[in-house]
Parts: structure tokens; C-alpha cells; sequence
């Protein structure tokens, strides 16, 4: 704070701001961006471009009984577009410091009534009734920001987030598309995911190290009447390693290992009855194998599984069962990068028939 009222004095110097040294000046931009510097391992880029900041604007197709929800304001560079068009704007501002900078930017001016800014991590926040968001999204909470909008009820209309160019692509992928993921599925089951544009990482300060680009997320209405949970975790198995056939993914130890849990538990809530002589014969000791699963970004994501050392009739049933719905299904030697909604919905039925969940 110190160094703040010490700009303060300096600029108090002379008649005209231009007449101060370039050393003063320099003191002075120092002291702000100390104050002021973006905290990037929280994903802090501020837009400073208006022409882009007008456009996610223009694409999020505001009206004026609009109530938006924008994450990670800033400073407000985005904030200020938005408030021009809508009804009402909920902020949700992670740092204190930004939101003390966006709250004194509308101070004292028509849009002060119009904005609430709301202090903490968005993933956590209850968050109010909303029509839109539109967002300049932090890296690190880009899946859990997108799967916290789509659960929620009522849905928004829609949402315009900036990601990660990457991130951005995986989500409007297609079958056979090399970014094509379990990301891209699971967001397509619950919206419509359209690319909008392009941004490059000059019109951000600081620049971040990768390019971004805008996404436009229409929330399907009605809600597709399938758990979350089961279509994620039968996805999860899936893409373990997308090129791989499905019926290799099944061949997993640890993988059968977590359906044949799922098969028990499914057996005891539905109480379904197991034969004495179906019990399984346990072996001393424990195995823990590795499963491998795809990130959001591409990268390979480690899951540990413990693999009991037992032989039985239930593991040979559930044996039985995966292979039966695989045949059936004609889903065995498919992969799981070039197979649409469709396929997955239709081998997720036939294993719920069999009695085998994924949740």
C-alpha cells in the first residue's frame, strides 16, 4: 500500500502529467502492476482488446430482461459490454482485488444498480438464477465450470465461454476428429457446441501462452433422461485409450475389476440373489493395477484400482455378460474415437439390461 500513495505524491509534482521524469513514470507503473499483478496460476488474462470483448457480447445474443452470470470478471473490461445490454449482471470473482477494481469502475454510474459481484471460487458458489453466462474462463475450472452449468436447473439459454484453444476444440469434435474425447461426448450428450471464433493471445494481458477461442454451449431442453454418472462412467472405461477396440478396453483387469463391484452392488439394492456356489474363492494378497484414462487436454490421467487376487463364478459371469452385450451389439471391435452418441447409448442400454452399471 505504501508504494501506492508514493505514486500517489510523485504525480502530485507538477502541472501537467507530462511534465513528470521517465523515471517517476517508471517508479509509478511499477508500483501499479505490484499492486495489480495477475495472478496466472489462477488463470488471470484480462481481455483488453474491446473489439473482441464487443463480439462474445454480440455472439451471447443478449436481450434486455437478460440476467447474465459472467465468471472471472477482472478487472471488467467484459463486464462493462455486458452490463450495456442486459437486465442484471452476478460477477463471480475469485480474487478480492479484482473485485474491488470492477465494483469502483461502476461506482457512482447507471450500471452500479445493475451488478452484484460475488467473492469466491464459482465451482463452490451457490450461484443465482440466470439467463446466460458468458465467461473469459480460468483454465484449471474449464471442465468443472462447463459440467457445473449443464447440471444445472433450470438451464441457462445458453453460455459463451473463451477457453483454451485446445480445450475449446475438443469440445465440438466429432467422431474421427483427432481431438474427438470423452469430453467431447459428454458435452455433446447434454448441449449443442458450437465454435464461434478465434482469439489470439495479444489481446490479453498478460499474453498467455496458447491461443484461445470462444465457445458457444446451448443446453439441450428437454434435459436427455440419462444419469451423469452412468454415461461418464461407462465412458471412462471407453476411452481408456480411445484407439484401442472396446473389447480390448473390457480385457482390462482393473476395468472388470470395477464392473464386477458394480455388478454386486447392483445385485444387492435390486436384491437380486446369488447362489452360495457363485461366491467367489479368495487367494491371499492384493494387486493394484494402473488404468489409464484421457484428460481434457490430451494428456493421460492415472487411476489406481485394487485387483483382489480371487477366482469365482460371479467374475466368469460378468465375464460372460461383457462379452455378451459386445456381440450383440456388433460394438467389439469398434473404437470408441469413431463411434457417435448413438453407439454409446445403444451399448449402455444392453449392459443396463444385464443388469451391469457403470455408476
Amino acid at each position: 500500500m505504501g508504494k501506492v500513495q508514493k505514486r500517489s505524491n510523485g504525480g502530485g509534482g507538477g502541472d501537467k502529467p507530462y511534465s513528470r521524469n521517465s523515471s517517476a513514470k517508471e517508479a509509478a507503473s511499477k508500483a501499479i502492476n505490484k499492486v495489480f499483478k495477475m495472478n496466472t496460476d489462477l488463470g488471470q488474462h484480462i481481455l483488453k482488446n474491446p473489439g473482441v470483448a464487443q463480439a462474445i457480447v454480440d455472439k451471447a445474443g443478449l436481450k434486455q430482461s437478460d440476467i447474465v452470470l459472467e465468471v472471472g470478471p477482472g478487472t471488467g473490461n467484459l463486464t462493462i459490454k455486458i452490463l450495456e445490454r442486459a437486465r442484471q449482471v452476478h460477477a463471480v470473482e475469485m480474487d478480492p482485488r479484482m473485485a474491488a477494481e470492477l465494483t469502483k469502475r461502476v461506482q457512482g454510474t447507471p450500471a452500479e444498480k445493475k451488478l452484484s459481484v460475488l467473492l469466491g471460487d464459482v465451482i463452490k458458489t451457490e450461484l443465482p438464477y440466470f439467463d446466460v453466462c458468458i465467461s473469459n474462463t480460468p483454465y484449471q475450472i474449464s471442465s468443472p465450470l462447463v459440467f457445473k452449468l449443464l447440471a444445472l436447473s433450470p438451464q441457462p439459454r445458453c453460455c459463451v465461454l473463451m477457453f483454451q484453444r485446445e480445450f475449446a476444440m475438443r469440445l465440438v469434435a466429432r467422431p474421427g476428429d483427432p481431438l474427438y474425447c470423452r469430453l467431447s461426448v459428454n458435452a455433446q450428450m447434454w448441449a449443442r457446441c458450437t465454435h464461434i471464433m478465434k482469439v489470439g493471445k495479444n489481446n490479453f494481458k498478460p499474453p498467455p501462452k496458447v491461443e484461445s477461442s470462444v465457445v458457444r454451449i446451448e443446453p439441450k431442453n428437454p434435459r436427455p433422461s440419462v444419469s451423469y454418472e452412468e454415461w461418464d462412467g461407462l465412458l471412462r472405461i471407453l476411452f481408456v485409450r480411445g484407439n484401442r477396440t472396446i473389447k480390448a478396453g473390457f480385457s482390462s483387469r482393473a476395468v472388470m475389476e470395477i464392473v464386477e463391484r458394480n455388478y454386486r452392488t447392483w445385485c444387492a439394492t435390486n436384491e437380486v440373489a446369488m447362489d452360495e456356489e457363485m461366491e467367489d474363492v479368495p487367494e491371499e494378497g492384493e494387486e493394484e493395477e494402473t488404468m489409464e484414462l484421457d484428460d481434457e487436454f490430451g494428456g493421460i490421467e492415472k487411476m489406481k484400482v485394487k485387483v483382489g487376487k480371487k477366482k469365482g463364478k460371479v467374475q466368469e459371469l460378468v465375464k460372460k455378460k461383457v462379452e455378451k452385450v459386445l456381440e450383440e451389439t456388433e460394438m467389439a471391435d469398434k473404437r470408441a474415437v469413431k463411434c457417435e452418441e448413438g453407439d454409446f447409448l445403444k451399448l449402455l442400454y444392453a449392459f443396463n439390461q444385464e443388469g451391469i452399471h457403470f455408476s
